[in-house]
């Protein structure tokens, strides 16, 4: 069937019991399709090259109805015949165009393919960026069409609090994420990893996220002065003395004496604990096997703990198989009762090392004591050398003025 496609020829186009096509009568190849259903698409065919055997092929236009009138469709089937007079193939060319991957889609196969090495715990950090602001802000986009500028945009984004929210997370849970410049400079690190993927992948050629001038990453590090630590350690007293849960307490101390990360004091097992040579030989962590040395006052705690024969684990969950994991809840009340309200339970961590440079360790040696894996991490440190130096250069001053004044006591 051939006629001009106008409005009252589709619109008067009754289904049948099966597909039907009505061709236009003023531009070969442009038509209407009838589905059995009532539904009515505008199409164009075109053969690929000349001569009866050349490939046929048909490309949807779009659905009759705004903004597809017959009008537009025969317009945009023009196009399409005057790309195939120039030796393209729309066709092919759309079906690339629906293969491409979109920012959320490339999100989840980094997730499933690209990050096999992370540890779980870094994964968990790496979904909740994903899904809090990467794709809330990008995941839309194309990967061809992402920009620098979109990058820079992100951060910037990320960083004025665009993606905060504050929602319930079941029916105990709840997620605050507040954005800022720290977590924008991060959320930017994490996607040049996934775009480098995809670049590895070649599902593009450049990495956008290259280039992007970030934040200067400031983590919060508090270290715990001597007063602080005397306030840490009356409240620990008064807590055991009121019923607080002692594994907590047995917790707390430990990250204080050891270094150690939570997760590795929490999830600890007693085949662990080296008691011959005072070291807690570590099976995992977020480095990879780990060594964390045992003092004598972090054995003594150690040894208050009660074994139970039920658990492999030092500090055994009271309600499952696994350890105990309610200390941030107790770190909360000890804190208060401390007065020490800004304090996180990973500044333990930075305190034990804080203490230690300040007794004259040097970075290497602080650097083997919490276990990092490389040395740019430990120079986070380094400023809290000053003193021991300073102490050193004090003294060092003094004997030489001394000898040059010719005094017997230098």
């Amino acid at each position: 069937m051939t006629k001009r496609l106008t409005n009252s020829v589709v619109n008067g186009a009754a289904k049948r019991d099966s597909d039907y096509f009505i061709w236009d009568g003023d531009l070969k190849g442009f038509g209407l399709k009838v589905c059995s259903g009532g539904r009515k698409s505008y199409v164009c065919k075109y053969r690929l090259g000349t001569g009866r055997n050349a490939p046929t092929r048909r490309m949807t236009i779009g659905t009759h109805g705004s903004p597809w009138t017959p009008d537009q469709a025969r317009k945009r089937a023009s196009q399409i015949l005057g790309l195939v007079a120039h030796g393209e193939d729309p066709a092919q060319a759309k079906q690339a165009d629906k293969n491409v991957l979109t920012v959320s889609q490339l999100c989840d196969r980094y997730l499933e393919h690209g990050a096999a090495t992370k540890k779980a715990s870094t994964l968990a950090t790496d979904r909740g960026r994903i899904e809090r602001h990467i794709k809330p802000l990008l995941g839309r986009m194309r990967l061809p069409d992402v920009k620098r500028a979109d990058i820079s945009r992100f951060l910037q984004d990320v960083a004025a609090g665009k993606t905060a929210v504050d929602v319930k997370t079941g029916a105990r849970g709840r997620a605050i994420v507040r954005g800022g410049k720290g977590t924008a400079t991060r959320t930017v690190g994490l996607l040049g990893g996934i775009f480098s993927f995809a670049v590895e992948s070649g599902w593009i050629s450049e990495n956008p996220v290259r280039g992007v001038k970030r934040f200067r990453d400031r983590r919060n590090e508090r270290f715990l002065g001597a007063d602080e630590l005397q306030k840490l350690g009356a409240a620990l007293v008064a807590a055991e003395a009121t019923g607080e849960n002692p594994y907590a307490l047995a917790i707390i101390r430990l990250l204080v004496l050891t270094g150690a990360r939570k997760g590795e004091i929490e999830s600890l097992r007693w085949q662990e604990v080296d008691w011959q040579y005072s070291y807690l030989r570590l099976a995992d962590s977020k480095t990879g096997q780990k060594l964390v040395m045992l003092n004598g006052a972090a054995i003594e705690v150690l040894q208050t703990v009660p074994r139970q024969n039920t658990s492999d684990f030092v500090f055994p969950a009271s309600r499952s198989d696994g350890y105990y994991e309610g200390t941030p809840k107790v770190w909360r009340r000890i804190r208060e009762n401390a007065g020490l309200e800004n304090v996180r339970i990973h500044d333990l961590r930075h305190s034990f090392a804080s203490i230690a440079v300040s007794g004259g360790a040097s970075l290497p040696v602080i650097g083997a004591l919490l276990g990092h894996s490389s040395p740019a991490t430990t120079a986070r440190y380094a400023h809290l050398l000053d003193g021991p130096v300073r102490q050193v250069a004090d003294s060092t001053g003094q004997t030489i003025s001394n000898r040059l004044s010719g005094s017997l006591h230098a």
